[in-house]
């Protein structure tokens, strides 16, 4: 059996119990490097198998070679395995070794949006959306006009991947494409390195966001109309109305 386990930011208590549990009972663990890293002290005698970006549809395809040969494998996801994770490559990817679909169990981890929004306060306590500005596997065309349709929607809005080496303004183009259909006042918030090292989180305006040193460890949450910072905690209000 093939399991994909999302293990939230990587610390055993911001897992679920279930992902915990999985991992436990596994012959092999499969990964990202910078994964199986955050977990080898936990896990310091499971056999590993891992390999670097871009190595995906390749660490897929071992899973489920050792899956044929009878092994129960858990295939590591940072956050959670099916938001921008290996749910779906892991699961197409036995089909094509010849095992069904069902021989794949998906196990749910705590994603970024969820975490961070927990630093951050209530963020996206009501309508949001996930984008990843990442264009490796995604046209910036495509972003941008995922972009406007939530601003047009004013939804609010939790950016994946703001940034990178390779890709170092992305943000701020995102930036300069919501701020042509909602206010640069917009009340918005980052979050850097969730559950790790160095956890930051802090608030900001849409301008002041367009600014920001984002990397890959960074998730960027944009309000939508409604969204206010009251003591340097984003809100998005359900609606509620308190003084009836």
């Amino acid at each position: 059996m093939i399991y994909v386990v999302g293990i939230g930011p990587g610390e055993k208590d911001m897992m679920t119990a279930e992902a915990a549990a999985v991992i436990e009972e596994c012959d092999v663990i499969a990964g990202y490097k910078t994964y199986t890293a955050l977990i080898r002290s936990i896990w310091p005698d499971k056999e590993y198998y891992e390999n670097g970006m871009r190595g995906e549809i390749e660490r897929c395809r071992k899973c489920a070679e050792l899956s044929v040969q009878g092994k129960n494998v858990a295939l590591i996801c940072s956050g959670d395995a099916g938001v921008y994770g290996m749910a779906s490559p892991m699961i197409e990817c036995a089909v094509e070794a010849g095992l069904g679909a069902q021989d794949v169990t998906i196990v749910p981890g705590v994603t970024a949006a969820l975490s961070g929004a927990a630093l951050l306060g209530a963020p996206i306590n009501h309508d949001f959306c996930l984008i990843s500005l990442s264009d490796l596997l995604t046209p910036w065309e495509t972003i941008e006009r995922r972009l406007l349709a939530a601003a047009e929607g004013d939804f609010a809005i939790v950016l994946y991947n703001p940034a990178s080496a390779h890709r170092p303004d992305h943000l701020r183009r995102a930036c300069e494409i919501l701020m042509s259909r909602i206010s640069p006042d917009t009340c918005c918030g980052y979050t850097v390195n969730i559950g790790r090292e160095g956890e930051s989180a802090g608030t900001c305006t849409l301008r002041e966001l367009s600014g920001l040193k984002a990397d890959m460890f960074t998730t960027v949450f944009i309000g939508n109309s409604r969204t206010y910072i009251r003591d340097n905690r984003l809100i998005s209000p359900r609606g509620y109305v308190l003084n009836e």
